[in-house]
């Protein structure tokens, strides 16, 4: 951010969610999630589909959540300036953006308006299915007024709002990618090799989300490695083995993810130490014959 831009502060505004009103511009999976989570904590809330366009008259709203995808960001506080949408009242401008900080609203920052990156790490996966936002983290990063705005706006919700120093964005939003998408393709794997096992595709779906549930209260309320389970921790490599060999036999496009997640959870073995070091070293040659076999 310039030295210039960083000398306009925003003035202060009035904190607290009793009276803030919010508008969303985007109403797609993350639009609309938050949405219907502001209106059911009985907060005042617009939401506008950007296949609309931004409105013709002045939005008055405390709080401006621009849900739109990254490359529309900038074009949009750039819109939002040129057609003096904000700016005629105190206000924050938030993008839900994980990679991007607030410098991606930098066009409509002035004395009036405060910016401010809101991100929460939460999984939006349809316009139809609202997720709990509940213990839902809320990383806010921007002008202090901004801010307030923000996380007040995210304890309303039930959500920890944070501010991390010095974040790295990028790597900070790859984490969330790699968890949200990389157990959603999981679980997709899960539904696959339990139809082949005989279960029909929706009865495994709702087998494996309460599975999930339960490994995510255990992520939360244990950390890791403590959270983790199954035959690697206990140091079984025979049950190993036997997995490896149903998966070549059933469904042998998996095996590759299983040998990288068990490789994944073998340091994390370790360091529980539930199990003496050969017992592990016996699952890591196992895991590495496979790999040299290709």
């Amino acid at each position: 951010m310039s030295a210039r831009a960083s000398a306009r502060r925003p003035r202060a505004r009035r904190e607290g969610g009793a009276g803030l009103d919010v508008f969303i511009y985007g109403g797609g999976k993350v639009g609309r999630g938050l949405a219907r989570a502001i209106r059911d904590a009985g907060l005042s809330v617009t939401l506008r589909a950007a296949r609309d366009g931004l409105p013709e008259e002045r939005i008055d709203a405390d709080l401006v959540i621009l849900a739109v995808r990254d490359r529309d960001i900038a074009p949009c506080a750039e819109a939002l300036r040129d057609r003096a949408l904000v700016g005629h009242r105190d206000a924050a401008v938030v993008h839900c953006a994980g990679a991007l900080g607030p410098e991606a609203l930098e066009a409509v920052r002035s004395d009036r308006v405060a910016v401010a990156q809101m991100h929460p790490m939460i999984s939006f996966a349809s316009p139809s299915f609202a997720p709990s936002l509940a213990r839902g983290q809320l990383h806010v990063d921007g002008d202090p007024a901004a801010v307030r705005a923000a996380r007040s706006l995210g304890a309303r919700l039930g959500m920890t709002p944070r501010t991390l120093p010095g974040l790295d964005r990028v790597a900070y939003h790859a984490a969330a990618g790699l968890v949200a998408n990389g157990a959603a393709a999981l679980a997709a794997g899960g539904i696959d090799l339990l139809e082949r096992a005989g279960v029909d595709r929706a009865t495994a779906a709702q087998m494996l989300g309460p599975l999930l549930r339960t490994v995510a209260d255990n992520v939360e309320a244990l950390g890791v490695p403590e959270a983790l389970t199954g035959p690697v921790r206990r140091g079984d490599a025979t049950a190993v083995a036997r997995h490896l060999e149903t998966l070549r036999r059933l469904a042998p496009h998996l095996v590759p993810f299983y040998v990288a997640a068990s490789a994944t959870q073998l340091p994390l073995a370790r360091a529980l130490g539930e199990a003496p070091p050969a017992a592990f070293d016996a699952i890591q040659q196992l895991l590495d014959g496979i790999k040299h076999r290709g």
